[in-house]
């Protein structure tokens, strides 16, 4: 393990435990280098972030983690570096929650109709009146003992022909990566490993995403192990693509996703931070403007 650059976070902003302060202040603590903040569809938590980097001294990359459908099925596409105040990107993120709202009332509904009655008012409480997304419904049926971990309840109520399950209808791919690219950022596939893509599959998600202007895909993440690693190693290597790290920490809940963990990319691969600004000089955090991503030193 290393001091590694940790570009795929959650705060409470979408369906973390921390807030973006705490996020940050646990990501100075774990001496993470530069740390990006990618809550779902989402870019409220940015400010708070940028503020808390600054007092630790921490390099921050405002990020996303926006839903995409392709392909009848939902994959995730980050998007690092973006201005947050970029209209195309706000107003895509702005339509994706109003759907991510409506499906939290039918998952909801759903439940209630399985005997989990106020199913919605329980995961509206523990998302603090945010974004709702199905991890906050999982907390509240494992709160009420409907099974013993989150993952427990994907599994028995919020995947495909499970009572809780309502189909995504996400970006379009070519949207999502159009949206980050209008935001001054780099598009990049999120945990490909965990989408169960065929060889083949795979690489026509990535022949679209590098058409539309994506540039890398995450090898090392929290949900990919050791021989994932160095399987999208050789994919980022062969494809032309710039290689992401990420834990995905969502919480402490979750300690074998944590921050200030991630192994090393593997050898030959290109990192998408190399030629950063960020990564080269003393600057606290990555501060966009209406150009795209700059840089300026913390206030």
């Amino acid at each position: 393990m290393c001091n590694s650059p940790d570009l795929h976070t959650h705060s409470t902003a979408s369906d973390g435990t921390l807030t973006p302060t705490q996020l940050v202040r646990r990501a100075a603590a774990a001496q993470v280098p530069i740390l990006a903040l990618t809550d779902h569809d989402t870019l409220a938590g940015i400010a708070e972030a940028q503020g808390a980097a600054a007092d630790c001294n921490l390099r921050l990359v405002p990020g996303v983690e926006i839903s995409v459908t392709w392909q009848n099925q939902t994959v995730h596409i980050l998007g690092l570096g973006v201005d947050p105040r970029n209209p195309t990107l706000n107003a895509g993120l702005e339509d994706l929650r109003g759907f991510r709202h409506w499906r939290a009332e039918e998952i909801g509904r759903r439940l209630d109709k399985a005997g989990y009655a106020g199913a919605f008012e329980g995961a509206k409480a523990l998302s603090n009146g945010r974004l709702i997304g199905r991890t906050h419904f999982a907390r509240f049926l494992v709160a009420r003992g409907a099974a013993d971990d989150v993952r427990g309840v994907f599994k028995h109520f919020l995947v495909k022909g499970k009572p809780g399950h309502v189909r995504g209808q996400w970006a379009e791919l070519a949207d999502a990566v159009g949206w980050i690219r209008a935001a001054g950022g780099q598009a990049v596939i999120a945990h490909p490993a965990r989408y169960g893509l065929t060889r083949s599959k795979l690489l026509r998600l990535i022949t679209e995403f590098k058409a539309a202007g994506g540039t890398g895909i995450e090898v090392i993440s929290g949900s990919h192990s050791r021989d994932e690693y160095f399987v999208f190693a050789r994919h980022a290597r062969e494809q032309g693509l710039l290689a992401s790290a990420g834990s995905d920490f969502h919480g402490p809940e979750q300690p074998w996703i944590e921050l200030g963990r991630l192994p090393k990319l593997p050898e030959g691969c290109t990192p998408i931070w190399q030629d950063w600004p960020i990564a080269q000089i003393g600057i606290p955090y990555w501060h966009p403007n209406h150009n795209g991503a700059v840089l300026r030193s913390s206030p």
